[in-house]
């Protein structure tokens, strides 16, 4: 048989294993009736279940011995399996390593989101450049998933209001299904197996078939197409906002079908308000959390709103009490371009209801910042929730802040911009809605499950107990100067390095030079991250090694991998002048092995888990004030790389807990982005002062990296000139010297092993555990259970 059908075998066999712990646990939280926490996305970057699945059930010795038993390679079987590329990045990935934390800690949690049928593009490069191919994932089927059409559920778009005197109504709507897809999560080995619920769109079997359209029935079927689009594809927008129509309905789509089904759990458990069932929703918040990733579940908010008053006839300050009691909303970034802002001309057409409860919620609001601050009509305009203008739009973090009971950054710096920034003037009505919560990483997925070599020479040292307690890996720090141990960790890593070169040369048919250091950037490109800044030291690289040839270098391969939005240019422009410059530099005879450049095409979950065990070095190194918090960088410490970065996003909490002195930070802190901003930032000014940048743009400019094209990077070099809003050329000369200081250390392997232990010994904070256990406490107001589920072959009680 095929490799897929075994793929396939394995798939089911693995998952009968879930089956039955996934149905004692939703029984136990029935029984229980605790307090369950909705985690609303509209990206879940799940990556592969397989591996996943049989780390956290610890099966994983048992089926690569019966799969090596029938003369087969697991390793192989499970690369056979698609990437679940629902999410985009950061913030979908985010969302799974949430939802894995969530299980091992016992929490009634769920995840609900959309099932695209497509998901993240596949990314070719053709000629250098960027390439997009659909991401059929369903093509063979998905063995994780189970279709619950007996749970399907109707949501309404368009129509009018009518307000009666037996209160309002919303009608005349176009209907849309929703059909639930329910994926099992496992905790680490507690039995405990939790719900992440995607939506998928149906349309209803009467659809355009109504008695106003006798004509083409033919017609009429076709366009179930229209409504079924709504789940087609993820939106490929990396903090960017693009104010699409579909988009709005996919954020309306998730939220109706997820509230309906939250309502319908909350009313039909076992213990009520005193009720067989349960009617008053007086204890709605006490028994529902509702966590809202970024704004695109805002609509939940008036949402929940509209069912309160309009259905269950609640109170409208009473409804407003429970609605902001239940809601929570997570703040992903303050680049301007990524904030949601709909024309109120949209909601008018699609969601008409929402927007007079929109408006009704604004004026409540504006009344009391009016009260506070009677005259001060700017602080009014600066904080409603309806941008006045030539376009109306409605401002979805403003309105998410007002019906929230708690607020968040992901990082303490960006939590501060946050406060002092972004959401100042709220900030000042109530200070103690703002939170930080630092983000986090599962250590299942990526230290167990993608560097099992590490975990081991961890586990022999300090148990396992870190698997679901990392702060234990402090523990290593009594084993900085254990030469056998820092022989062992080196050794793991230089076994990762020949493995990715191996594969790197099968897949791309690349030779790499394994002994040289391996310098990874990978992360969406996007002009903040500055992967410009990293292209800038691969020039300036290759042109010190040919100005002086004989001179010894440490060697590098340089890789950078990413995926642009497929309408963002200058990222598109980026991909090509990396894949330019490796062309050049790769090709040269004078420079050897001694510098490589590659683009890693298709970065995604499942090859993050092949590269970053293999890194040596990981550059996080936006512009400060830019990076929310990022989360690449904490695998790659935990994974034993070195971080050169800037002080941004989590990387400040990185560096207190290592010290400062075990990561190469360089260039501007936030303040000193502040003051170039109020002094004006100039480039040229660098591009005059600095001889190797300037020959590194110049080269740009002359078409040294584009021989059959010259003007190939001239948007390129004109935006760094004339229009870098993230001021490039401003840590250029730090970022340099920094990198050789990174030299340096890299020719002492016994240092850099040493450095990397103590890293890898203060990564603990970084786990996702720690980052909801601090959700759970300070925001969700739950505490992780102290019973344990049983293991599903015991009888219950």
């Amino acid at each position: 048989a095929p490799p897929r059908d075994y793929y396939f075998a394995l798939a089911h066999t693995v998952r009968d294993h879930l089956v039955g712990r996934w149905i004692r646990t939703q029984q136990h939280y029935y029984e229980r009736d605790p307090k369950r926490i909705y985690y609303l996305s509209l990206e879940f970057y799940m990556g592969r279940t397989l591996q996943n699945t049989m780390v956290n059930l610890g099966l994983q010795n048992a089926c690569d011995e019966a799969i090596y038993q029938l003369g087969l390679d697991l390793e192989e079987l499970e690369e056979i399996e698609e990437d679940a590329g629902l999410g985009n990045g950061g913030l979908g990935r985010l969302a799974a390593c949430f939802l894995d934390s969530m299980a091992t800690l016992g929490l009634a949690a769920y995840g609900y989101g959309i099932r695209y049928e497509f998901g993240i593009f596949n990314q070719k490069i053709v000629d250098g450049w960027q390439v997009e191919e659909a991401d059929d994932w369903l093509r063979y089927g998905n063995p994780w998933e189970k279709a619950r059409p007996e749970y399907m559920l109707p949501v309404h778009f368009y129509g009018r209001v009518d307000h009666t005197p037996e209160g309002v109504k919303w009608i005349d709507t176009q209907v849309v299904l929703a059909m639930p897809y329910d994926t099992p999560v496992p905790g680490y080995k507690n039995n405990t197996v939790n719900t992440m619920r995607l939506w998928s769109a149906k349309a209803p079997n009467d659809f355009n078939l109504q008695e106003f359209n006798v004509g083409d029935y033919i017609e009429a079927v076709l366009d179930r197409n229209l409504a079924e689009n709504i789940s087609r594809v993820l939106y490929p927008n990396d903090n960017f906002f693009e104010g699409k129509e579909l988009r709005l309905k996919q954020e309306y789509f998730v939220v109706a079908a997820t509230l309906q089904d939250i309502i319908r759990r909350f009313k039909s458990s076992k213990f009520g308000c005193r009720d067989p069932v349960r009617t008053c929703f007086e204890t709605f918040p006490d028994k529902v959390a509702i966590q809202l990733n970024d704004t695109h579940p805002a609509l939940s908010i008036p949402e929940l709103m509209r069912i309160l008053v309009d259905v269950e006839k609640v109170d409208w300050d009473k409804a407003w009490e429970i609605t902001k009691r239940t809601c929570a909303y997570t703040n992903h970034t303050v680049l301007p371009e990524a904030l949601e802002r709909w024309p109120v001309s949209m909601f008018e057409k699609l969601l008409p209801r929402h927007l007079e409860i929109i408006y009704a919620l604004n004026q409540m609001h504006l009344d009391r910042v009016a009260a506070l601050y009677p005259g001060d009509t700017d602080r009014l305009r600066r904080m409603s929730v309806i941008e006045e203008g030539d376009c109306k739009r409605i401002n979805m973090a403003h309105l998410c802040v007002i019906g929230s009971h708690a607020v968040n950054g992901v990082a303490r710096i960006h939590s501060d911009i946050v406060k002092n920034s972004v959401f100042k003037d709220f900030c000042e009505l109530e200070p103690e809605k703002f939170q930080n919560k630092t983000n986090g990483i599962t250590p299942r997925r990526w230290l167990l499950l993608c560097n099992p070599g590490l975990a081991d020479v961890i586990a022999e040292k300090i148990g396992e107990g870190f698997i679901t307690d990392l702060s234990q890996l402090k523990k290593l720090l009594d084993f900085i100067n254990n030469e056998a141990f820092i022989r062992d960790v080196a050794k793991v890593k230089q076994e990762n390095k020949l493995k990715f070169a191996a594969y790197l040369e099968e897949q791309y048919k690349v030779k790499i030079n394994p002994s040289s250091m391996f310098d990874v950037q990978v992360k969406r490109i996007h002009e903040y991250k500055r992967q410009l800044l990293n292209c800038l030291h691969a020039i300036t690289l290759y042109n010190r090694i040919r100005s002086d040839p004989s001179k010894s270098f440490v060697p590098r391969t340089i890789m950078i991998g990413g995926k642009a939005a497929p309408g963002y240019h200058m990222a598109k422009m980026i991909i090509k002048l990396i894949t330019s410059i490796g062309e050049v530099i790769n090709n040269d005879p004078y420079v050897g092995d001694r510098l490589k450049v590659i683009f890693l095409e298709n970065y995604r979950v499942s090859l993050a888990e092949k590269v970053i065990p293999a890194a040596d070095l990981s550059q996080q190194i936006s512009t400060a004030g830019t990076e929310a918090s990022g989360t690449g960088n904490m695998k790659f410490m935990v994974n034993g790389a070195l971080t050169i970065g800037t002080m941004d996003g989590a990387n400040v909490e990185m560096a207190e807990e290592a010290g400062e002195e075990n990561l190469f930070i360089f260039g501007m802190r936030v303040e000193d982005v502040e003051a170039l901003d109020r002094q004006g930032y100039n480039a040229q000014e660098y591009y005059e002062r600095l001889p190797e940048l300037r020959q590194a743009i110049d080269q740009l400019s002359s078409g040294f990296f584009s021989p059959r094209d010259p003007g190939c990077f001239r948007d390129v070099v004109n935006m760094l000139m004339y229009h870098d809003r993230f001021k490039v050329f401003a840590d250029y000369e730090a970022y340099i010297k920094c990198q050789g200081q990174v030299d340096q250390l890299f020719m002492d392997p016994r240092e850099w092993t040493k450095k990397v232990i103590r890293n890898i010994a203060c990564s603990g904070k970084f786990s996702s555990d720690r980052t909801i256990m601090e959700y759970a406490r300070e925001i969700w107001g739950v505490e992780p259970p102290a019973t344990k589920i049983p293991p599903p072959n015991l009888p219950r009680d």
